[in-house]
Order: structure tokens, then sequence, then C-alpha cells
């Protein structure tokens, strides 16, 4: 059995306390989209990209009362060679948005699981996922009068309960200009339309601007 195979059995089980936003299926769609946008790249580390992907919500301090595990721990138990896991470490530091303050690509690798996990955060599942997590914490569908914030801190972008549609402007919109991989920049673009799309027919449903102020 492969390292990766043994990671999808160990991170289901840790993803199936998580809520629909952030489950297994979550991790399944971005291997695939992964998969694809590593077709045609050349020196692409496929374990490392694999990885990457099981393991990048595991540390997610959204769901830090519900799981103790940590991705460190995991490549240790699952005997990944040390060079290998300080790879996939790397990977995943990268693709965190934390309100616009990523951290620096340094790896082909790194720049594949970040596309992979932010195309799954925008379009028809991006759009699901956003009201899945929104209404696991409770959070208003849209709330016009709150103001788009931008440059925040780690913390900033965490502790505000925003409303769903507010996440849009504070992520999701920006995200297509943020991709680095081709692939990643064409599915991104017909994903970022979709977006706009909903949201007019939501101001046409509300009768109302739903962009914040």
């Amino acid at each position: 059995m492969t390292y990766s195979e043994q990671c999808a059995i160990v991170t289901r089980e840790i993803y199936e306390k998580f809520d629909a936003s952030h489950d297994f299926d979550h991790i399944l769609r971005v291997l695939q989209n992964a998969h694809e946008i590593m077709e045609g790249m050349d020196g692409v580390n496929r374990t490392v990209v694999e990885l990457a992907v099981y393991l990048h919500d595991v540390d997610d301090p959204k769901y830090a009362e519900v799981t103790d595990a940590s991705a460190a721990a995991i490549l240790k138990e699952l005997a990944v060679p040390q060079d290998v896991a300080e790879y996939v470490l790397a990977a995943i530091e990268s693709v965190s948005f934390s309100g616009g303050n990523s951290k620096e690509i340094n790896s082909l690798e790194g720049a594949v699981v970040r596309d992979a996990d932010r195309l799954d955060a925008i379009g028809a599942i991006g759009i699901a996922r956003t009201f899945a997590y929104g209404g696991a914490k409770g959070r208003k569908l849209y709330d016009p009068t709150e103001s788009i914030r931008s440059g925040m801190s780690e913390h900033d972008y965490r502790a505000k309960k925003t409303a769903s549609v507010t996440h849009f402007h504070e992520k999701l919109f920006l995200l297509k200009d943020l991709m680095i991989t081709e692939r990643g920049k064409q599915l991104a673009e017909v994903r970022h339309q979709f977006m706009k799309q909903f949201i007019r027919q939501m101001e046409i449903e509300t009768g109302q601007s739903l962009s914040p102020q």
C-alpha cells in the first residue's frame, strides 16, 4: 500500500468529524483538481502533492475543538521519509488564505495543492461549501450593512462571524486572480463567472444589492 493510500485511510476518520464544508468529499475533490492540474506538468512529485492534499486541513484552526491530530504526526506514523515529509509540510503551509496573507509558494507541489484547494472554494461547489459552513456556524445568509475587510491579520480574518455572502467579497471573488498554475487559472475563470451570476440572481430574488459597503 502506498503512502497516499495509507494516508487516505487515516485522514478519512479525521474528516468525518468535520462539517460538510471540509469533509472527506472535499479532500477527494481537491485531489481530483490536483490530478487535473498536474496533467502535462513536468517535475512534480505526485506523492508529495497527494499527501499534502490529504493532510492540508488536519491542522485547520477552525476544527481544533474536534481533533488533536497533526499532519506532522501522521507523516511520522506512516513512516514517510523525513525529506518527503518536509516537502509535504511546506506545501501545506502555502495553502491557507488567512485573510489574504498567504505564505510564499516555493515549490511546484505547493502551487498545485494551493490551486487545487482554492478551486474547491469557488464555483458551484464553493457556493455550497460557503453556505454549509455558514449554516454550521450560525451565520446570516447575507448582510449588506457589513463592511468588506481587506489586509486583515489571520486572527482578524477568523475572529468575526461575517455573513456568508460577505465571504464571497472578502475571499472567493479574489481567488481567480491568485491562481498560480495555468490550468488552475483556466478552471478558476469559469467558476468565478458562475459565482458572479449566482450573486446577481440572489440580488434579483431579494430585491436589493448584496454587496457589503
